[in-house]
């Protein structure tokens, strides 16, 4: 189980895939990255996730801009 303030802070919620990995003897759990691609629509380039994602929310971008700025 992983403390809720830690889950917060890594923008954790609900179920989710999590990579462990061992590093200099200790072990270090992060999130991965979304695979995605780029495409061309209407002259922009869009980047789009190779599975759904739960759609970004305004609440969602400020508390992560909150977060970078700790």
């Amino acid at each position: 189980m992983i403390p809720k303030r830690m889950r917060e802070e890594l923008g954790i919620d609900g179920p989710s895939e999590l990579e462990l990995t061992a590093s200099d003897g200790r072990l270090e759990l992060t999130v991965p990255d979304i695979a995605a691609h780029i495409e061309i629509r209407d002259g922009l380039a869009v980047i789009v996730p190779e599975q759904p994602v739960p759609r970004l929310t305004a609440e969602m971008t400020r508390e992560a801009i909150e977060r970078s700025r700790r």
